[in-house]
């Protein structure tokens, strides 16, 4: 059998014939079967969603608000089955998906609230007797591609928003784990047929949507190339776009951190998911005179790190997400060392016992070249690379020497040295001795290669509106500035 896709409110089956296998990349077992959706079933998922769209954005917005929590709670009641299902498919621990799916909930509490509150200002008005106020309007229908590494969470951080601007919207879950995407749409069920539909597929399915002419906007997340392709696309067609891209994000360690707590949050910020985070800490730069200490330290910690089988509650780490990401990381590994670093743990593939999934050794390299293929090249992966500068100036200056910008760390007790980083790293979420947390109040997203748009946030609500400046005026008169210009008097 093949899962249903959501159309208008209800899981139908789709009209593609094809079907694309979903796997657990801790065991290998099949999972199920989804569609690989083509045209006829986009357009069936677009048409829903225009039609429903007009209704959806007049509902009054304390209406859709409590919907909005509606939703909220319903994912609640299901996270225990949809973070089992999470972690089957992508790999990833159990409690990360369990953490995964409180936060998914929480998105639609807070757009729910912040969506009836955020308006728009009223402005000063010119003259007399006027009005002027800005009002933020839906596009319309919102395309939502999330990625294999946070399928669910990242689909949240676009469909809340949207829907609570009054758009509506078709969703491509990744085509690795979309099981879990297919049961959350089971939590759609209280809001109106076609305001959330979705879609399966790989990127052809993706492709299919981007350019289909009723929609007007793009969410997406994933890899800056993908990136550039969609960007591409939507320019031609002058669709409006939120890209969350990739990043080699930094994290710089100060002389006076303290190391039991920077190590720890080091290892933590980068080996979360495997290391399958576009926020994780990709570049550690260490200042040499605590550079021996920590390293020895960060290399004894990881040592301790158990990997597995991500359904046990005791795995740290689980299996990447495929074969093929498998093979990549290996060969940039040894690419990694070729230049010159010290490959201090793992470095490998490897099976755990009685497992046959995709894992790949914790793995720790030293003495990193800034300019080599760490610093250019995403390492989607768990390794940790370090790297080692003289002092906490030659640290900032390479932390921003990068064509990304999405996220940065620092580790100091020294408010000077956190702010002088902050001031000269461009990233769009910067951490003072708190790597990768989230905030649903505050904006996320990257500078530069990094990203367009902010998902989160005030900001995340107003990437899914367009302002309209209204003027009113309340009193109808003949205006001095009119023709005839006879009657003016020219300076």
């Amino acid at each position: 059998m093949v899962r249903p896709i959501l159309i208008n409110g209800k899981f139908v089956a789709a009209k593609s014939n094809k079907s694309i296998e979903v796997r657990n990349p801790a065991t290998l077992e099949l999972l199920d079967s989804v569609p690989a959706c083509g045209e006829a079933d986009v357009n069936a998922a677009v048409k829903a969603a225009r039609a429903a769209q007009l209704a959806w954005w007049r509902m009054p917005g304390v209406e859709k608000a409590e919907l909005l929590h509606e939703v909220a709670g319903r994912i609640r009641q299901k996270q225990k089955a949809i973070a089992t299902m999470m972690t089957q498919e992508t790999g990833k621990p159990l409690i990360e998906s369990s953490d995964c799916v409180k936060w998914v909930a929480e998105s639609f509490d807070y757009f729910a609230e912040v969506g009836r509150a955020a308006q728009g200002p009223v402005v000063a008005p010119g003259a007399d007797h006027q009005v002027n106020f800005v009002r933020k309007e839906p596009y319309g229908v919102v395309a939502c591609i999330a990625p294999f590494n946070f399928p669910l969470l990242l689909t949240a951080w676009k469909v809340a928003p949207a829907i609570a601007a009054g758009n509506t919207v078709v969703c491509k879950p990744p085509h690795q784990n979309p099981l879990s995407g297919l049961l959350l749409g089971e939590c759609y069920d209280v809001l109106p047929p076609g305001v959330v539909n979705i879609v399966t597929g790989a990127g052809e399915t993706g492709g299919v949507l981007i350019n289909h002419p009723d929609i007007d906007m793009i969410a997406f997340t994933g890899s800056t190339a993908v990136g550039k392709i969609i960007a591409s696309t939507a320019g031609s067609q002058l669709k409006k776009i939120n890209l969350e891209l990739g990043g080699i994000d930094p994290l710089l360690v100060f002389e006076d951190s303290d190391l039991e707590v920077a190590v720890r949050g080091a290892a933590w910020a980068r080996l979360l998911n495997a290391g399958q985070v576009c926020t994780s800490s990709k570049r550690i730069y260490v200042v040499e005179p605590i550079a021996e200490e920590f390293t020895k330290r960060l290399v004894e910690h990881v040592k301790t790190l158990k990997v597995g089988n991500p359904m046990d509650p005791t795995t740290d780490m689980g299996p990447l997400i495929s074969a093929d990401a498998v093979d990549k990381l290996e060969k940039q590994v040894a690419a990694v060392v070729a230049e010159g670093a010290k490959l201090l743990l793992g470095g490998k593939r490897f099976q755990p016992k009685g497992l046959g999934g995709h894992y790949f050794q914790p793995t720790v390299v030293a003495g990193v070249k800034h300019g080599g293929i760490a610093t250019t090249e995403e390492l989607f992966g768990p390794v940790v690379s370090i790297f080692y500068v003289k002092d906490a100036n030659e640290a900032i200056e390479k932390a921003n020497d990068s064509e990304y910008g999405l996220g940065a760390t620092v580790y100091t007790k020294s408010l000077e040295l956190a702010m002088k980083a902050m001031e000269n790293i461009k990233a769009g979420s910067f951490w003072i001795n708190d790597p990768l947390s989230d905030n649903n109040a505050a904006p996320f997203g990257g500078m530069r290669h990094s990203g367009i748009g902010r998902e989160l946030g005030v900001e995340g609500l107003d990437a899914f509106r367009e302002p309209k400046h209204v003027h009113l005026d309340y009193v109808q008169e003949r205006k001095p500035d009119w023709f005839p210009y006879a009657n003016r008097k020219v300076l």
